[in-house]
C-alpha cells in the first residue's frame, strides 16, 4: 500500500517490470535513443567542461554512453534504481540511485542528465530540488520527459471504450504535464535560466495491439497505484481496438503520438545573467516597439 495520498506510482512494480524487459530493451529503445541524441547535440552548444556528470535513471545507458564519448565530460556516473538494468553498461561507474532519494552531497556534480524516467517520480518538485542541490554552482541539468500529448490516441480510445462499456473511466496512463508546467517546476526548484521546449513524434504501427506490446517491452506499462488490478476484459480490449482503428488510422496503419519535452536549467551562480530590477529599464516598451518598425502584415493570421 502507498505511504500516503501523494503516492501516484508503484515504483517497486516499475522496477520489477523494467528488470523483466532489460535484456531486450535495446530492441525497443528508439525513443530513448532519440532523446539521448537530442541532449547530446544540445550539449555541443555549451562551451564548458563537466568534470563530474550523472545520468539519472540510466537504464540501458543510452545517455550515459553519449556522455562517456564526450571530451568535455570527465567522470561519468550512471544511476538507476536497479543494478540489473545497467548490467550491459560498461565504461562508466554504475550505482543504485533512486530518483526520489539521491545519495549525493550538496554541490558535488557538474552535470545531471535524465531521459524519460522522471515522469515516474512521485514527488517531481522534490526530485528537482534534490538535483539542483547536488549540482555545483553554475552546474547544468538537462532532461527529456514525456509531455501531455503522449499516447493521446490510446488514451482517447480507452476513455471512449470504458465510458461505453463500463460507464466510467479507470486510471491507465500516467498524468503528464505540458511545457508551461515544467517551466514553472524548474523555477520552483530554484534553477536559473530555465529553458523548456517540446518535440512531437508520430509513429505508425500495424495495430493497437502491436503498440500495446511495444509499450510493455519499453517498460512503459501502467504502474499507477489506482490502476485496476484485474486483467483487461476481452470485450473492452476489442472495443478499444475498434475505436483506435476507426479514429486514428492512416493507410491501414494506426498512428501513435509521443511528445518529448526537453528541460534545462542551471544551478544559480553570480556570473549568470540576472534579470533587471523592476523600474530600472531605460527605454519604455512602447518606444522599443516603435523603434522596431514591425511590418504591417495586412491582417494576416500569424499562426501556422
Amino acid at each position: 500500500m502507498p505511504d500516503g495520498p501523494q503516492k501516484l506510482f508503484d515504483r517497486e512494480l516499475l522496477r520489477q517490470r523494467r528488470e523483466r524487459i532489460s535484456a531486450t530493451l535495446c530492441d525497443y529503445d528508439f525513443l530513448l535513443q532519440r532523446a539521448a541524441i537530442e541532449l547530446d547535440e544540445r550539449l555541443d552548444l555549451v562551451l564548458r567542461d563537466f568534470p563530474m556528470a550523472l545520468d539519472l535513471g540510466a537504464g540501458n545507458g543510452a545517455m550515459a554512453l553519449k556522455l562517456l564519448a564526450r571530451t568535455d565530460v570527465g567522470h561519468v556516473l550512471a544511476g538507476d534504481h536497479s543494478l540489473d538494468l545497467m548490467r550491459g553498461l560498461v565504461g562508466v561507474e554504475r550505482l543504485i540511485c533512486d530518483e526520489e532519494k539521491l545519495p549525493f552531497g550538496e554541490a558535488s556534480l557538474n552535470l545531471v542528465t535524465s531521459i524519460l524516467s522522471l515522469h515516474f517520480v512521485n514527488d517531481l518538485p522534490g526530485a528537482l530540488i534534490q538535483i539542483r542541490r547536488a549540482l555545483k554552482p553554475d552546474g547544468l541539468f538537462m532532461a527529456a520527459i514525456p509531455g501531455g500529448q503522449t499516447l493521446i490516441e490510446l488514451r482517447t480510445a480507452f476513455m471512449l471504450a470504458e465510458e461505453e462499456i463500463l460507464s466510467g473511466v479507470s486510471p491507465r496512463v500516467a498524468p503528464m504535464a505540458d511545457v508551461k508546467d515544467y517551466g514553472g517546476l524548474l523555477q520552483r526548484a530554484g534553477f536559473a535560466l530555465p529553458v523548456v521546449d517540446s518535440d512531437l513524434v508520430t509513429v505508425t504501427y500495424e495495430s493497437p495491439l502491436k503498440l500495446m506490446h511495444e509499450l510493455r517491452m519499453m517498460g512503459a506499462g501502467n504502474v499507477l497505484w489506482g490502476r485496476l488490478k484485474k486483467p483487461l476484459s476481452r470485450p473492452l480490449l476489442q472495443r478499444v481496438v475498434e475505436i483506435y482503428e476507426r479514429d486514428f488510422s492512416t493507410d491501414k496503419r494506426i498512428n501513435a503520438t509521443f511528445e518529448i519535452i526537453y528541460l534545462s536549467g542551471w544551478s544559480p551562480h553570480e556570473s549568470q545573467q540576472q534579470p533587471l530590477a523592476p523600474g530600472s529599464a531605460q527605454t519604455s516598451l512602447a518606444g522599443a516597439l516603435g523603434a522596431c518598425a514591425l511590418p504591417d502584415r495586412g491582417g494576416e493570421n500569424d499562426e501556422e
